[in-house]
């Protein structure tokens, strides 16, 4: 009978059924080997303490420090009505802050006899706020006894390792399980091959394990971390090498544009001179459509650098080639702009088919789910015929009863809101694969685009076309002043009465208690609307309250994501066509949507929305010759992180610097987008802002593992290490669902 590997040992059987009950469900930890990965956060030296000035509101956290003063206080309540009642409240200190301690009941009569002043103790518990003074209540504490008493097994070393812990599992206790299971580190498969590791000067797994959980120096730990952070990048690459290696393999049809076709005819038609990165990015796509294993490219551009005519020129060039091209984008307000510029920008190469059409000319297809039934059969005729050689769609485009006669080229709009299921269900409906273009607007630093986006090619767009105008954006701080939000609407009446538009965008829409998907949800408030006592501001309030007040006789609508889409479609084109003066919306305007005339946007409540979020958003306004004005209105108080991360926005329209700024605001598990759910499990110590470096690196070495042993045949460890990455939960993450 096989043994189970140590590393697999379920953890009930060697801590017990209990512990391992509250192991699992609180931190998600199973096995021997995934308690043996869960690393310390931090680490405190036995002769210092934690500063207590700077700890986060609302966080679980283990401090280290030292009693000042216990103080027993009796009280009368309706529970103890004759003044048994019993409070006691400890001072700890670390020399340069305070924190109380307050215990209640029954519960103050242990740590009354142990918590002396003097004690040094480490304590775990949330932080809040009583009297404007920082406290823990109820902590769970661990007394740090003398040397002498301390057996070397628990604490090996003057560092004492602090875990990501939570209420019901403290980092001490954590640490204790740790000590049983160490011994098992010593068979821990290593997945790096022994060259690189030896070149590298890494140390072996089981002594970086050792070296983490028990060191004796801070070098240990340095070797440790050095050690594990290759370990990640080096598995996750190796994973996006052998996809990049298997996509490599796929037959696909070779494209290559007639020369004069459409798009010959398109491009002659130009009314202006494609930028230089236009040009670049074009050719590196047209060289990937003329080989014949499929194209795999993400096209990263700013708001407004000209990824859609990139993307449309893409796709004449397979159309002329007697394919067709299929554009994905992620909302039915997206798909309809898209179609309306695409055949706005093709003129009369857009009605193949029809009287008065040009001779090259092609027909380009709408398909949504919201069409009606006569619309949606004559749009399926056209894609199975060939009729159509472009189809601008949503998720419509992926569903069984959807043939293509020849699919050639896939371009997916804002790649993170699609997961793979769905670009691959679309790229299974050619005869052989077709190529495929991503499409984001969202600025990517370099490390994340190798690390979420390592199986695709990259390409990049950082100018905009000639006559784009510069965007001023201001930070409005409605609490501080809030004469300055007069203002902002005066500036809106000002920009409207000189023939322009503009935006306001509110963080929801208002009838969610109406809603009865949402009846009986009560949704979990960020520390914001806690700090404020207040919900977000919505569509539905703020557009009333503007059309009785500051923009009175304005002629304002509305737009959100629960209106049916033909409403949706009818106020974008009015708003196109400049019949409303303003829009006031949620962010489902935040992509795409491009009416030249509007000018000014004013977003609610903006220290609710991301970095990247406001970057998108503001780049809606500013598209015509006209200069572009974005107004970020904030309650939050000006010394707040949230009032710090809008002066960053306001101060830079580089979208890449905005990117950078967001991943270091942002926790490390947060930083891929919607990509978060393996991210915690698999990015344990990389870290995709920092370590730039090693992922490049081992971007490079995995790269050439996989081109000479595609299976891995000669590297068990590695083998081993990637089926742990790829199990269920991580494959999303890599994945990009």
């Amino acid at each position: 009978m096989d043994l189970v590997p140590a590393l697999e040992e379920p953890l009930k059987k060697v801590l017990g059924p209990a512990t391992a009950k509250v192991m699992a469900e609180h931190l998600g930890l199973h096995t021997v080997g995934d308690l043996l990965h869960h690393y310390p956060r931090r680490y405190e030296e036995r002769g210092q303490l934690t500063h207590l000035a700077e700890l986060p509101m609302d966080e679980h956290v283990t401090v280290v420090a030292q009693v000042a003063d216990a103080r027993l206080h009796t009280f009368a309540s309706s529970k103890a009505p004759r003044g048994k009642g019993q409070r006691l409240e400890v001072t700890i200190t670390d020399g340069s802050g305070r924190l109380q301690l307050v215990f209640f009941g029954s519960g103050v009569h242990k740590p009354h006899k142990e918590l002396l002043p003097g004690t040094r103790a480490m304590f775990a518990g949330k932080v809040s706020v009583f009297n404007r003074r920082l406290q823990l209540a109820h902590p769970a504490y661990e007394l740090l006894k003398g040397d002498a008493e301390e057996t070397v097994e628990t604490w090996a070393g003057s560092l004492i390792p602090i875990y990501p812990a939570t209420a019901k599992l403290e980092s001490w206790k954590i640490g204790k399980a740790l000590q049983t299971a160490l011994p098992s580190a010593q068979e821990a498969v290593d997945p790096l091959p022994d060259s690189l590791r030896e070149g590298r000067g890494l140390v072996s797994l089981p002594e970086a394990l050792l070296k983490i959980h028990r060191p004796h120096t801070k070098a240990d730990i340095a070797a440790a971390r050095d050690r594990l952070k290759w370990d990640e990048a080096f598995v996750l690459q190796v994973a996006l090498a052998r996809r990049r290696h298997a996509d490599a393999q796929l037959p696909a049809v070779a494209r290559k544009p007639s020369p004069d076709g459409l798009l010959s005819a398109f491009d002659d038609r130009l009314p202006f001179t494609l930028t230089d990165g236009q040009v670049k990015v074009s050719k590196e796509i047209f060289d990937d459509l003329a080989t014949e294993h499929p194209m795999h490219r993400l096209l990263q551009g700013e708001v407004g650098s000209g990824k859609t005519m990139v993307a449309l020129r893409a796709m004449l060039a397979v159309v002329d080639a007697g394919g067709q091209a299929a554009m994905l984008a992620p909302t039915e307000v997206l798909a309809q702009q898209h179609h309306r510029s695409i055949t706005e920008m093709m003129g009369e190469l857009a009605e193949g088919g029809m009287l008065g059409g040009a001779e090259p000319a092609t027909k380009v297809t709408l398909l949504t789910g919201s069409m009606g039934t006569a619309g949606r059969r004559q749009a399926l005729l056209d894609l199975v015929t060939g009729e159509a050689g472009i189809v601008i769609g949503t998720h419509a485009l992926i569903e069984d009863k959807v043939q293509f006669h020849d699919l050639g080229l896939v371009v997916v709009d804002e790649q993170h809101r699609f997961g793979v299921e769905q670009r691959d269900a679309l790229r299974g409906k050619g005869k052989q694969p077709p190529h495929l273009l991503v499409m984001t607007a969202t600025p990517i630093p370099r490390t994340v685009a190798m690390t979420v986006f390592g199986d695709l090619e990259t390409s990049v767009l950082d100018q905009l076309p000639a006559g784009r105008s510069p965007i001023a954006s201001h930070v409005v701080p409605a609490a501080d002043k809030p004469h300055f939000l007069a203002r902002a609407w005066e500036r809106v009446r000002e920009e409207v009465s000189n023939g322009h538009q503009a935006y306001v965008v509110c963080p929801r829409i208002g009838d969610e208690d109406d809603d009865p998907k949402k009846a009986g949800k009560t949704k979990k408030k960020s520390p914001e609307d806690e700090a404020e006592k207040r919900p977000p501001l919505a569509v539905l309030d703020i557009a009333a309250q503007l059309a009785k007040g500051p923009l009175q006789g304005l002629k304002i609508e509305v737009l959100h994501g629960r209106m049916h889409p033909d409403d949706k479609d009818a106020v974008m084109r009015r708003f196109a066509a400049g019949d409303t003066d303003v829009l006031v919306a949620t962010t489902v305007i935040e992509v795409g949507v491009n009416v030249p005339n509007a000018t000014a946007m004013v977003i609610m409540d903006a220290d609710r929305f991301g970095v990247s979020q406001l970057h998108q958003l503001r780049g809606r306004v500013g598209r015509g010759s006209a200069a572009g004005l974005c107004l970020l209105v904030s309650e939050m108080p000006e010394a707040s992180p949230a009032r710090q991360r809008l002066n960053a926005v306001a101060s830079t329209l580089d979208g890449f610097e905005l990117s950078r700024i967001d991943l270091e605001q942002r926790r490390e598990g947060d930083v891929l987008g919607q990509a978060q759910s393996g991210a915690r499990t698999s990015l344990r110590v990389l870290s995709v802002i920092e370590d730039e470096e090693v992922i490049a690196e081992a971007r490079e070495e995995a790269t050439s593992v996989v081109a000479a042993d595609p299976e891995l045949t000669g590297l068990p460890g590695l083998r081993t290490a990637l089926d742990a990455l790829l199990d269920e939960e991580r494959e999303q993450y890599l994945e990009k669902g």
